[in-house]
């Protein structure tokens, strides 16, 4: 008989983001109860500040009920991330926390797991089908447990995210990201490009070059889709041949929860069509849901992914099941969940 994960859920369609806080904190009291987890002395909180220009992402007041209840259990919380690939204001160390204190992010010290410039890693082996060893911020392996708190909303690549994405391109360093999206090149509408040049500006990799209109050389190109989203126009789109972008994602993923006695918390909230790294305004495209949670979190994007569809009456998102059949299927966790649903 297959493994079934218990996935626990507090309804919220509201606006006020302290309640979203304490229901979070009422779902971790949920899961170390039913699972006799232990806190270590030290644990870090697995967030995304939000790129700057982006108002969606899930504001640090979200985070205070769970920070002040490991401090009252006697636990050293932290918030840590990793830098980004791109380049924004949240590709250095020194300008990724500027950011994330500019968006409020000041209640507990913030550790970036890669450094500097992201190139401090560890190579964790896990030997599966795409990825042999994953490249994972240093400061990660200080650690034995996180609590993984994601912003489930939707993604170019990804289909969704959520916290796989959260674990995969969350932990990995500078150079994991890379090996992820590697082999993804976008395509440029020649019809809709003003040859205005901020895309061959913006690549970090040589990779864009303005002729008549924009041109990208797909063998440097490496997709970050950084000019996707700097793109005034929306002339550049991603492609999606035969790269394996969405298992080397579950392959990460796997990486990175590898030894990691980790709790994940979903709020599925400002769902909108593109991630917290995209620098602009955005409307969500479907109603606010609430709060999961869980130790698997196989299940718990599952389960959120679910619930948005439900909702929503639209497969928004489907694509990412590749992700998830993937994770299932090297043992990161099961797509077969029971939601507890708590009043």
């Amino acid at each position: 008989m297959s493994r079934v994960s218990k996935v626990y859920f507090i309804k919220n369609s509201g606006t006020d983001y302290n309640q979203l806080g304490k229901d979070a904190l009422k779902l971790l009291k949920k899961v170390v109860s039913e699972t006799e987890h232990q806190f270590e002395k030290e644990v870090p909180i697995k967030v995304h500040f939000g790129e700057k220009g982006n108002k969606t992402f899930i504001p640090a007041k979200c985070y205070d009920e769970v920070i002040n209840y490991l401090k009252e259990n006697g636990v050293s919380p932290y918030y840590i991330e990793s830098n980004v690939l791109y380049r924004g204001a949240r590709t250095t160390k020194d300008k990724h926390i500027e950011t994330a204190k500019s968006h409020g992010f000041t209640q507990i010290p913030i550790i970036i797991a890669d450094g500097d410039i992201g190139t401090d890693y560890d190579e964790i082996e896990i030997n599966k089908e795409y990825i042999k060893k994953c490249k994972i911020g240093k400061e990660y392996g200080k650690y034995k447990q996180f609590i993984v708190m994601c912003h489930f909303k939707g993604h170019v690549e990804a289909g969704f995210g959520g916290a796989l994405k959260q674990l995969a391109m969350g932990f990995a360093a500078r150079a994991g990201k890379l090996e992820q999206h590697s082999g993804i090149s976008p395509v440029v509408n020649t019809e809709k490009c003003i040859s205005c040049g901020i895309c061959e500006d913006k690549c970090d990799f040589d990779a864009i070059e303005i002729l008549d209109v924009a041109a990208i050389d797909e063998n440097k190109c490496v997709g970050c889709a950084g000019c996707i989203a700097i793109c005034p126009q929306g002339a550049i789109k991603n492609t999606w041949g035969g790269a394996n972008f969405l298992e080397k994602l579950a392959e990460y993923a796997y990486g990175a929860a590898k030894g990691k006695d980790n709790i994940y918390i979903s709020f599925v909230h400002n769902i909108t069509d593109k991630c917290d790294c995209a620098g602009v305004h955005m409307k969500p495209i479907a109603e606010n849901i609430g709060v999961l949670a869980g130790k698997d979190p196989v299940a718990l994007d599952t389960a959120c992914l679910d619930l948005v569809q439900k909702n929503s009456g639209e497969k928004l998102f489907e694509k990412g099941r590749t992700t998830l059949r993937h994770a299932e299927k090297i043992g990161l966790g099961t797509m077969k969940y029971e939601l507890i649903e708590l009043k």
